[in-house]
């Protein structure tokens, strides 16, 4: 047995991405030295190929990452070929992103893969989300790293629509807010079975939409466990197979609501710290900061998204369409995602009342 076959499960794969660079590169061999599956990467899979590229432009030894789809995938997710083209938006933008490289598009016939990838350049550093929240850094290095998070995020919500490039990407029909309440009982509504707690919450989330429609490119999924740190500084952001044109406070409510703090619940953004130094970020490359008075409410946005995701991932078990034990464990977290949706609310709610 070879040792891609050991480490991947998949003894093709990495032959296959030696004949494609061969062939995209010019070069004269490529050898793949080492092949495994990185960790994460729960809707999509990522492996580290170790390669020697002998000849043309690319001659050398090169680490890179294959990104293609994993079996537990999202039909709601971008696909490869529009996650690569959103990359390289991202990449020319200035966001630290890994360098997008090449993408290979499956046409179905024989001898192809049977699965769209791409290879970007790897980055250094850790994605893991409990040890960076509970970890060493002192004060200062987490506002520092909080800054670099707001500078990344307005670099991103710079890009605006129309852009060559990301014609598949829908743009919202009117508020984002109210586009994104229509989405999710649409979804909720498609399982079948009442949700008392989660249509009482859409029905408050559209009657206190905002109705700014400001729209951006947004990663979507921009959280602690998306983006890679090395050495207390941010080194790359990672994930953008939901990445699409919305309110850019949806990115900032995703990263701060209370379900991605990994138990640092004191710490409100994504359990690294509070809003300040973010917001000092984001004004530094913006020119002015996020609005912080809608901030709760995209932070309850942001709960209601993780409840309807947990709810499909529960569906897809109990239908049997895909048996598994993770799905399953995931459906199990609605109570407590209902009962977050349930006090952030309240919280809103009896704020507005002292202020009254």
């Amino acid at each position: 047995m070879d040792a891609k076959t050991e480490t991947t499960g998949q003894p093709d794969i990495a032959g296959f991405a030696a004949a494609f660079l061969q062939q995209e590169t010019g070069a004269a061999a490529v050898e793949v030295l080492g092949c495994k599956r990185l960790g994460g990467g729960a809707i999509q899979e990522n492996l580290l190929i170790d390669v020697a590229i002998r000849g043309g432009d690319w001659d050398g030894q090169h680490e890179l990452v294959l990104r293609t789809d994993s079996p537990s995938g999202l039909a709601v997710s971008l696909g490869r070929a529009e996650e690569f083209a959103v990359l390289k938006v991202a990449f020319a933008a200035g966001v630290t992103v890994p360098e997008p490289l090449w993408l290979y598009r499956d046409s179905g016939a024989p001898g192809g893969l049977g699965k769209d990838f791409y290879l970007m350049r790897k980055a250094e550093g850790s994605a893991a989300a409990r040890p960076l929240v509970r970890g060493e850094l002192s004060a200062e290095a987490r506002d520092a790293l909080l800054a670099e998070l707001g500078a990344e995020l307005a670099r991103l919500h710079a890009v605006r629509p129309p852009v060559a490039g990301l014609d598949f990407l829908p743009l919202p029909d009117g508020a984002p807010a109210l586009s994104r309440v229509k989405e999710y009982r649409r979804r909720i509504d498609a399982i079948g079975r009442p949700q008392p707690t989660l249509e009482w919450a859409l029905r408050w989330l559209e009657l206190n939409a905002p109705a700014r429609t400001e729209v951006t490119l947004t990663h979507g999924d921009f959280r602690t466990g998306n983006y890679m740190v090395a050495d207390g500084r941010l080194s790359a952001v990672l994930d953008w197979e939901f990445a699409g044109w919305s309110d850019p406070l949806e990115d900032i409510g995703w990263l701060c609501a209370r379900c991605w703090r990994f138990g640092a619940w004191e710490h409100e953004v994504g359990g690294i710290g509070g809003t300040a130094a973010l917001a000092r970020g984001y004004a530094a490359v913006a020119g002015q900061p996020f609005d912080l008075e809608l901030l709760p409410y995209w932070k309850v946005m942001g709960t209601m998204r993780w409840a309807v995701i947990a709810l499909m991932q529960a569906e897809r078990h109990l239908s049997g369409e895909q048996p598994s034990l993770e799905l399953a464990l995931t459906g199990r977290m609605l109570p407590e995602i209902e009962l977050d949706l349930i006090q952030e609310i309240q919280t809103i709610e009896e704020e507005r009342a002292r202020h009254a």
